[in-house]
């Protein structure tokens, strides 16, 4: 076996043991000899490539950071199915700009709430949160700058992956960004995934965060209802930057297409998933 066969396994082997329960700050629950004995490789071939442990850990930093992919948490077509859903079961309200007003608020509500769930229970995500927090202990030199310039490169890949999602979602519904705002969908995904994260690190130790509901209207909707905490603010950062597009005519044509993008076909029904 080559070296760098050797090397892709050790590696290969080490993500998998990571992601199975997730990164704690630092490597310590990870263990150099199961590494080995899970990559099925030598040794001899092992200490070749990587004559101190500390070598190795160093290059799994690295291969961490490099894959480090918070986004990937939550799947973008189980969100879509989730909004479908939502649409289902209110689709006479699109006939309305009251209507979809209310609908969009129904969407917000559950979207947020299923994310929020989705990504605590992640153990990709809190991989990313502790290599985060990692980083910050390293000390200067070409690792940690390797890993920070990983993560940066990863979090402009999120940013840019949830700043496309609302675009779509909202540019569907008929919204447009508030012309006197001074916001754009980055900025959104930047706020949104801020707000995401540090009620995910408060539920880590507050668990009652992940079911607390507060009865509340704040999007002035048809009538209050029971919304999570990350709803409230994914609310509050959607009136503060998205208004609906009075340019947008609300025909058969247009309802169709949001249709299609949320998985329903032209009767309201879930269009089947595809073979994988």
């Amino acid at each position: 076996m080559s070296d760098q066969e050797t090397q892709r396994r050790m590696l290969d082997a080490a993500l998998a043991m990571v992601h199975q329960n997730g990164l704690t700050v630092g490597l310590d629950h990870i263990s150099f000899e199961d590494v080995i004995h899970q990559a099925g490789v030598s040794r001899t071939a092992v200490y070749r490539r990587w004559p101190y442990k500390d070598l190795f850990f160093s290059d799994l930093l690295r291969e961490l950071a490099q894959g480090a992919a918070p986004a990937a948490a939550v799947a973008e077509e189980a969100t879509m199915r989730l909004l479908g859903s939502v649409l289902a079961g209110r689709a006479a309200e699109l006939a309305s700009p009251q209507g979809r007003h209310d609908l969009v608020t129904e969407m917000l509500r559950v979207s947020a709430s299923s994310d929020f769930e989705a990504i605590h229970d992640s153990a990709e995500w809190r991989t990313y949160l502790a290599l985060q927090a990692t980083f910050m202990s390293l000390p200067d030199g070409h690792l940690r700058d390797d890993v920070q310039a990983a993560l940066a490169r990863s979090e402009a890949r999120f940013v840019d992956r949830v700043a496309r999602g609302w675009e779509q979602i909202a540019t569907a519904m008929g919204y447009r960004l508030r012309p006197d705002s001074g916001g754009s969908f980055p900025l959104i995904a930047t706020l949104a995934g801020a707000t995401m994260r540090g009620l995910v690190l408060m539920a880590l130790s507050d668990p009652e965060l992940l079911t607390r509901r507060v009865p509340a209207n704040p999007t002035a909707a048809g009538a209050a209802a029971d919304w999570p905490l990350i709803g409230l603010a994914a609310a509050g950062i959607a009136g503060t930057f998205l208004e609906p597009d009075p340019d947008v005519v609300w025909d058969g044509e247009r309802v169709t297409a949001l249709r299609a993008l949320l998985g329903q076909d032209a009767t309201g029904h879930a269009t089947a998933e595809p073979d994988r």
